[in-house]
């Protein structure tokens, strides 16, 4: 079995939440019925709703069921942005930090494009967090034109938790509304939306133990939204489409067991997180861990980030991949050519720098024996992904991928002597 340290990407479903969906998979009815099958569908909603409402800080009434983090994106910044504006035509900005999820970034590109935004992109430290300086400049600067401001409460590659808090304080004495990605955030720090004074946050099914194509749009009740698409009006006229009972079950069973657990969880993640960073920065002394310190409590538990000098990072993937250990570079990747994480850019690293990059990222499944296995394949992956150099982007990845096939090959071949 491999051994899996891209938890970021998605988890494993969790018991409660398997269970939840099997149970829910074995009945019909769409919660819009008015039949004896529709409603006991629509109770089972209303009754998740209020658990998954309990588990993030947020009244029942504010939790809009989407279909996962990128929807709830998307109906957040397209649906305030499009609100404000309609409501007074000067308010055409957009404060978006850099290092956003591609869900927002390009939510709001999109917006810039077709709809006249004039977007503020908001700078981060090296470590990858926001500048608050910057920050409060850029709201100074024409309040009165600001839709909206849109700061994820923590990065998916970096693990970097921004200052949320002083997000929306400097936002609100402007009567700004905020709107937060935390899709990384939800299940693994502690966080309340009444308490945040956010107007909308995002949050993901499958991040926590759920099943993919699940996820939820927390909306304070006095925020008004224009809907990203129409039909039959479910969710507050807000978002159309019917509703998938057996997943939204599952997704509150796992925020419930995703928070009733989450200090002891964090503890353990973070202690298998100092581990892991200690002992790879001991076996390769040259690799550079990105974003904030351990020690600062600024850093997601379950968040392991490095730069391989001279080490293309598709490369290390993949000869890591041979070798069973599942992780990611933290960048997109479009047609088979890599290219270097933005937000790695945005933090200050060159292009070879950030093509360097490995996230290893833990959860729920992790254990110590992972991380004792990582350790152990991490040398000779390295060794071999450092001497392909980066003598370019297809190159790169054609020497290990070539690697990965002969290596396959031999096992393949080894199986069958052995038969």
């Amino acid at each position: 079995m491999p051994v899996y340290f891209d938890h970021a990407a998605t988890t494993p479903l969790c018991e409660p939440a398997l269970a939840a969906l099997t149970e829910q998979l074995s009945r019909s009815g769409n919660p819009s019925s008015l039949h004896g099958s529709g409603r006991r569908a629509r109770a089972v909603v209303e009754e998740s709703r209020e658990s998954l409402a309990l588990a993030a800080g947020a009244h029942r009434s504010e939790v809009i069921f989407v279909s996962g983090g990128t929807e709830a994106d998307n109906l957040a910044v397209k649906g305030l942005y499009w609100s404000r504006r309609d409501a007074d035509p000067r308010r055409n900005r957009i404060l978006v930090s850099a290092v956003e999820h591609p869900a927002v970034q390009d939510t709001v590109e999109w917006l810039e494009k077709h709809e006249g935004a004039k977007v503020s992109w908001l700078p981060v430290d090296e470590s990858g967090l926001l500048r608050l300086d910057a920050y409060r400049a850029a709201l100074d600067e024409d309040p009165e034109a600001v839709a909206l401001v849109s700061v994820m409460w923590a990065n998916n590659e970096v693990g970097a938790i921004q200052p949320i808090a002083e997000v929306v304080a400097l936002a609100a004495s402007y009567g700004i509304p905020v709107h937060s990605d935390a899709v990384q955030a939800f299940g693994t720090i502690p966080l309340n939306f009444a308490d945040s004074g956010l107007a909308a946050m995002s949050i993901s099914g499958h991040k926590i133990g759920a099943p993919v194509g699940v996820g939820a749009l927390l909306l304070g009740r006095s925020i008004k939204l224009t809907p990203v698409q129409h039909g039959g009006g479910q969710e507050r006229d807000v978002r159309s489409g019917t509703l998938d009972t057996a997943s939204i079950a599952a997704f509150a069973a796992a925020a419930q067991h995703a928070v009733s657990g989450l200090v002891e969880e964090g503890l353990r993640l973070s202690q298998l997180r100092d581990e892991t960073i200690k002992r790879v920065q001991e076996l390769i002394p040259e690799a550079v861990l990105r974003g904030p310190a351990p020690e600062t409590g600024k850093r997601l538990p379950g968040n392991v980030h490095f730069t391989f000098p001279g080490c293309e990072g598709d490369s290390l993937l993949f000869l890591l991949d041979m070798a069973g250990i599942e992780s990611s570079t933290g960048s997109a990747c479009t047609a088979g050519v890599p290219r270097p994480s933005q937000v790695l850019l945005a933090m200050g690293l060159s292009e070879d720098e950030a093509r360097g990059a490995q996230r290893f990222s833990l959860g729920h499944t992790t254990g110590p024996a992972d991380v004792e296995a990582l350790i152990a394949a991490l040398p000779g992956a390295h060794a071999q992904a450092k001497q392909a150099g980066m003598a370019g982007h297809e190159s790169s990845i054609q020497t290990a991928t070539t690697v990965a096939k002969a290596k396959a090959f031999a096992a393949v071949g080894t199986t069958e002597e052995n038969a």
